[in-house]
């Protein structure tokens, strides 16, 4: 058994759900099936929520917003401060917890997912301290107030991230929370919810409702009194939300599906673009909704840019996500290390040139959600694998003759998340990446910015993320004329 399994199964947390301050059963008579993504087995039963769950979490967070969003931007920041730093504390028991539950690489956990969420809960503190939430225009204040009753809805692939994500600008505007994380992911919500706890958030602010997106998710999203909901995960999931909540007319943000480009201008650092692009492309084991599975390449340095692919993919080490020196686990569930396989044979149904890995197992894996990390060549816009959403390792490799081409391909998407664009010349590489349709774009690999908003355009959703924009999501704006007469 995992410390994090144990410690919660010790605690009694374990088949609880936390709702107004207090660990309680679920009402519900469902289970799902914690699975370790390494072998294939079911570590535990985990019990879900269900209507009546939604219905006291949501009467909870109703009876906790009037108080809460009347305290001072000093009050909720001194929570979020606590919250991070017990974050910070239990650094070690969050990453063991992401890589049980989702196969995360332990190095990889502690180095990237956990200090990456901590960062989130910073960013909210030291925004709702700077932020002017009354403004004066002429004899108006401009105001902005908590919106209300959040229900949040977080995915399986960055399950910790996505949560403090959410949940900390939310806080931080003064709103109250119901959270509902993925059922495949439960340990690292449960951990979560016991420093809130730890941190004296009074009871009802924040909320945790497992359970499934038809029982739970949809719920919260058509409940009268969530306020608004923030939704992470696949397209479709989105559109499911939405249309439970038009009838209410509350506010959806969503952050949804993505089929990134990386665009290689032709003066670009070819052995830096290609090398870090992989990386990109197969961080978290491809399981990003922004990472940057479209290479997109001069043709004439195509044979190159191959070569320089199949060494980066050489050097990863595919194994045991509890050994350090593992770079790559396994996928996180059966659903998805069943779709990357399909994906793959779409890939060599359509005549991709495969330069490594292929179907199957890595060498070596008989069991578990392993997968052969990927790359096709001579790949055409309107193949699957150039087009589809795939959520592992595979990377698709695209030629271009021209920079306009190049612009074109990159923009041929249904998507808008993310984008990359490799070169050399500043004004052209600033360029190029204007003329791309999509929430953020990267030069040149540059690092992380908790507070860069981050969302979609098109069919990648509505909103954003991080930064203070991510803050101003969970507001609303009030205008009262003559404040200042």
């Amino acid at each position: 058994m995992s410390a994090p399994l144990e410690h919660l199964t010790r605690s009694g947390h374990l088949d609880r759900i936390f709702i107004d301050g207090e660990w309680t059963q679920p009402g519900g008579a469902q289970r799902a099936p914690l699975v370790c993504p390494s072998t294939g087995e079911t570590l535990a039963e985990m019990p879900l929520g269900d209507a009546y769950d939604v219905e006291r979490a949501v009467q909870a967070a109703h009876r906790a917003f009037p108080r809460w969003s009347a305290t001072t931007p000093q009050e909720r920041a001194s929570y979020l401060d606590r919250i991070h730093a017990l974050m910070l504390e239990r650094a070690e028991a969050f990453a063991q917890a992401l890589t049980t539950e989702m196969g995360a690489p332990i190095a990889y956990a502690r180095g990237a997912h956990v200090p990456l969420a901590a960062e989130h809960l910073r960013v909210a503190r030291d925004n709702v301290l700077a932020y002017p939430f009354r403004v004066q225009r002429g004899a108006t204040a401009v105001t902005r107030e908590a919106i209300g009753v959040c229900a949040l809805i977080t995915p399986w692939n960055w399950p910790i991230y996505q949560i403090t994500a959410k949940v900390g600008p939310a806080l931080a505007a003064g709103c109250t929370v119901v959270l509902k994380p993925s059922e495949l992911s439960p340990l690292s919500a449960l951990l979560f919810a016991e420093i809130v706890e730890q941190a004296g958030l009074p009871a009802g602010v924040f909320n945790l409702v497992s359970g499934t997106g038809p029982e739970v998710g949809e719920r919260m999203a058509a409940h009268p009194q969530v306020d608004m909901v923030s939704i992470t995960g696949s397209t479709r999931a989105g559109v499911l939300v939405a249309q439970a909540a038009a009838p209410t007319v509350k506010r959806v943000a969503q952050e949804l599906g993505g089929k990134s480009p990386n665009l290689v201008l032709p003066d670009a650092d070819l052995p830096r673009a290609v090398s870090l692009g992989v990386g990109a492309a197969f961080r978290n084991m491809g399981q990003s909704c922004s990472a940057p599975t479209r290479l997109i390449v001069p043709r004439e340095v195509l044979p190159q840019v191959e070569r320089l692919a199949m060494a980066a993919v050489d050097a990863m080490v595919v194994g045991d996500p509890f050994n350090d020196k593992t770079t790559h686990g396994p996928l996180a569930n059966r659903a998805q290390f069943e779709r990357v396989q399909t994906m793959i044979a779409a890939g060599i149904d359509e005549g991709a040139k495969l330069l490594t890995g292929g179907p199957g197992r890595p060498a070596g894996h008989t069991r578990g959600w392993f997968a052969r990390p990927t790359i096709f060549s001579e790949v055409r816009t309107d193949m699957a694998i150039a087009r589809e959403e795939i959520f592992g390792p595979v990377l698709s490799v695209l030629p271009y003759d021209s920079v306009d081409e190049a612009v074109a391909i990159a923009n041929d998407t249904v998507y808008g998340l993310g984008a990359h664009v490799q070169g050399t010349d500043s004004d052209t590489v600033r360029a190029v990446a204007a003329r791309i349709r999509s929430g953020q774009v990267h030069l040149n690999y540059p690092a992380w910015d908790p507070q860069a908003p981050f969302g979609g355009y098109k069919q990648s959703g509505n909103g954003r993320e991080y930064g203070v924009e991510g803050m101003e999501e969970y507001l609303e704006i009030k205008s009262i004329l003559g404040y200042y007469a």
